[in-house]
């Protein structure tokens, strides 16, 4: 069984998992170029003081990852911090270890020491995000509706277009690494 730093060091960087993308691509790099990082010193100098290395359970289709892979690239690239990427449907075995509410729910931040110790984990949304998407998925039909699948496509296009277009989350995002981040490093 391979520990984390092992899939840490097995990963592809945050930057090359970008640039490989076949989905999402071109709205990740949006949110990636017009997010700006809050004036924050104080959370800025404990990340270069830690260097912690990030290890993030990912995969390209997931619109959860296009929004929250561009939000921890901004932050990690303003401070220098390795981050390594591992597809979800190849490390399975990985993934099993931080399941949320029993689900392989992505993207998943796994916060190591540089010497790999697990110190949190994140993901795969802030709450406030969590319950905008709970709200839009209340008007879904039961799914043994005939229509399901076609309100579920529209319902998945309005989140996607929400985590394109509403800087107010790209914020809430950052404010939730923020505190995962802080909570692991002190």
């Amino acid at each position: 069984m391979m520990t984390e730093q092992q899939y840490f060091e097995a990963g592809i960087t945050l930057e090359s998992y970008m640039a490989q993308m076949e989905s999402n691509q071109q709205k990740s790099y949006s949110i990636y170029e017009k997010f700006n990082l809050p004036e924050d010193s104080e959370f800025m100098a404990l990340l270069k003081e830690k260097q912690p290395h990030i290890l993030v359970i990912t995969e390209d289709w997931c619109g959860d990852a296009m929004m929250n892979n561009a939000i921890l690239r901004k932050i990690t690239d303003a401070v220098h911090l390795e981050v390594h990427c591992v597809y979800r449907d190849e490390n399975l075995e990985l993934m099993d270890r931080y399941l949320t509410n029993s689900g392989r729910s992505i993207p998943k931040y796994i916060i190591l020491s540089k010497d790999g110790k697990v110190l949190g984990t994140w993901g795969p949304r802030a709450p406030e995000v969590q319950n905008f998407v709970d709200e839009k998925k209340s008007v879904l039909p039961d799914k043994d509706d005939s229509q399901y699948e076609h309100h579920l496509k529209t319902v998945i296009g309005e989140i996607s277009d929400g985590f394109v277009y509403n800087n107010g989350f790209w914020q809430i995002v950052y404010e939730d690494l923020r505190q995962a981040f802080q909570k692991a490093l002190t």
